[in-house]
């Protein structure tokens, strides 16, 4: 399912969500994005929300996704963010639909698990080190160890804020905090998932399984936002890329974490959409 927020005359930015999400994820007010000129476009990855499952879906399959909404809402041409889980699918679109793909944005993104000269798990919180390392070893095994998670938070969306709060930074204990952030977190991890664990469960095994694309192939301009503070997914992720994807700028925000993307998507938006963009 695809939603369109803000100016439907505006220009377009594609924005992907996290994982476990869905196309109601957090963003801008619409008035917020109206007033710069601007049209976000969210769907449901396969098997999340309103999205049938697609099984064993690479990360750089989501190329073809875009491509067909963009198609169908008579777009040619389009910026893409991502944020957490949506990010390594951002970079898929730089690398896969370069000559429609104007600026890319990954937010608290992943590096490809095979990712050489990275400890790809150094300072990442156990829960996502126990969940990566059975999508990894055990792949056949992901599905039993995350549909009773699913079923649970699919009953009570808040039981996923309770199991992450025993890791989240002060920092982003702050950013949770907020009604409204709290409000939309909620909202978006039942909508993920509303009809089954296939989005998440795919999501990590695709992330622990080889990506589709080299990001050193990325011709574009990308921005890579992160907090240094992130333990979810682990700013030397970032850096890493960094140092691959030749138009990459980084931006390493010391005292930041992962959900403090949230605040940092509105300025994440506007560089989309500046010159060159």
């Amino acid at each position: 399912m695809v939603e369109r927020l803000g100016d439907p005359q505006g220009r377009p930015v594609f924005l992907l969500h996290g994982t476990p999400g869905s196309r109601l994820g957090p963003a801008p007010r619409g008035m917020v994005l109206y007033q710069r000129g601007m049209q976000l476009i969210a769907y449901d990855r396969p098997g999340y929300g309103g999205s049938d499952r697609r099984a064993g879906r690479s990360v750089a399959d989501v190329a073809s996704d875009v491509a067909d909404i963009a198609d169908a809402l008579g777009l040619d041409r389009f910026a893409v963010v991502g944020r957490s889980g949506g990010a390594p699918h951002a970079l898929a679109c730089a690398a896969l639909l370069p000559h429609r793909v104007t600026r890319t944005a990954a937010l608290v993104t992943l590096a490809p698990r095979n990712a050489d000269g990275l400890d790809w798990f150094e300072g990442m919180a156990a829960s996502n080190v126990t969940e990566y390392t059975h999508a990894t070893l055990d792949p056949d095994g992901v599905a039993a160890r995350l549909t009773p998670r699913a079923d649970a938070i699919r009953k009570d969306p808040v039981r996923l804020l309770d199991d992450l709060r025993r890791e989240l930074t002060a920092s982003d204990r702050m950013v949770v905090s907020d009604a409204g952030v709290r409000s939309m977190l909620l909202r978006n991890y039942q909508e993920a998932l509303r009809t089954s664990a296939y989005g998440w469960i795919d999501d990590a095994l695709a992330f622990c399984s080889p990506w589709g694309f080299d990001p050193a192939d990325i011709p574009g301009e990308v921005l890579l936002w992160h907090g240094e503070q992130d333990v979810f997914s682990p700013v030397g992720h970032s850096r890493w890329l960094a140092q691959r994807i030749p138009g990459a700028t980084a931006v390493l925000e010391p005292a930041a974490a992962h959900f403090d993307a949230l605040h940092a998507l509105p300025r994440v938006l506007t560089w989309l959409l500046e010159e060159g963009g």
